[in-house]
């Protein structure tokens, strides 16, 4: 079995609506793609794509849903300043460091995460 990875920086997706983003997040997933997003989704919006992967699984015998986890690297020794740099940027411009897993259940059995590491267990 061929494993695509495609990676999606925040550019792409930052000016899209939250329905347009949901759409192509979706349509790539569902031609058998893990997707690495620069950024998280707001909750509403991971609502919105556990939806329509249901409604994706009714019309499909193929498609089985997503698997979806966020990930955040944690920063040990972040001084004062730097914390605050960050927190400043993150407001401004979103969270840039944190990425966003999302892949077919076809493919991606099982998403483990920790502070350190990421773990994708395929099919």
């Amino acid at each position: 079995m061929k494993v695509s990875l495609q990676f999606i920086p925040y550019a792409e997706i930052a000016y899209l609506s939250s329905y347009q983003r949901v759409k192509k997040l979706i349509s790539t997933v569902s031609h058998d793609k893990i997707l690495l997003i620069q950024g998280r989704l707001r909750p509403e919006e991971e609502t919105d794509l556990i939806q329509d992967a249901m409604k994706k699984i009714r019309k499909s015998r193929r498609f089985k849903g997503v698997e979806l986890a966020t990930f955040l690297p944690k920063n040990k020794n972040l001084g004062f300043f730097k914390g605050v740099r960050e927190k400043i940027a993150s407001a401004i411009f979103g969270d840039r460091d944190i990425f966003t897993v999302v892949g077919p259940a076809t493919i991606v059995k099982e998403i483990k995460k920790d502070p350190t590491k990421l773990e994708l267990f395929l099919k």
